[in-house]
């Protein structure tokens, strides 16, 4: 739901399906994580500058809006906080501003490694604060697009003026060919991926770098 001057959606940095991605002997990473991992795919730092470059095509595209973030939990809420910090930092040194307040909801619809048609959505039951505002929904990764279109339409019902999204990770798989963020910050392979706040069955939310989760990783943490 956008209105049609809308800037053109901006696409993310492609990582390649044949990205070997870094060697975790070049990073430090929790060690109680040893042997859960095969490589970073995204290390924190380079996370955080494509971070700070959303914020900015945010800020100049809704520059001067009133925005209401709303923030997909659970692995949404370090991308969703770092990318508010930024839009932050920019509004308090440039002539432009955006007004943010911030609300939390959750989906859930992963059962181990695998997506699953059973989307529930907690926290979003009444989203009538949302009526004639200005909305941007961020969410840490889009795999085939089915939940966040499920969302989107949930969130259209209360008749917001605006609705953008933030994705920081777009996963290329072949479902996903109709529908993408308008804001990107990666496309990815379709591997499963942890950290940064993206977990496996709860756990590698407290790793730093975005990483392939191994096949014993998988195993060890299956529920």
């Amino acid at each position: 739901m956008a209105d049609d001057a809308s800037p053109k959606r901006r696409d993310g940095i492609v990582i390649e399906d044949n990205w070997p991605g870094y060697s975790l002997d070049l990073f430090s990473y929790p060690t109680h994580y040893a042997g859960d991992l095969d490589c970073v795919i995204i290390p924190h730092g380079v996370i955080m500058d494509r971070t700070e470059r959303l914020a900015q095509n945010i800020m100049d595209d809704l520059g001067n809006h009133d925005i209401v973030v709303l923030c997909v939990l659970k692995g949404g809420y370090q991308f969703s906080a770092d990318l508010v910090d930024k839009i932050k930092a920019l509004s308090c040194n440039s002539s432009r501003t955006i007004p943010m307040r911030v609300y939390f909801i959750r989906l859930k619809s992963y059962l181990n490694d695998q997506s699953t048609e059973n989307l529930h959505i907690v926290g979003a039951e009444d989203l009538s604060f949302l009526t004639g505002k200005n909305v941007l929904i961020v969410e840490a990764i889009v795999g085939t697009g089915k939940t966040m279109k499920a969302l989107l339409k949930h969130v259209e019902a209360f008749k917001p003026n605006m609705i953008k999204v933030a994705g920081l990770l777009v996963k290329r798989v072949a479902q996903n060919t109709l529908w993408l963020p308008d804001y990107v910050g990666f496309e990815i392979p379709n591997r499963f991926v942890v950290g940064y706040a993206l977990d496996y069955n709860e756990y590698f939310r407290d790793l730093n770098h975005i990483c392939a989760i191994s096949e014993s990783g998988k195993l060890k943490y299956k529920i």
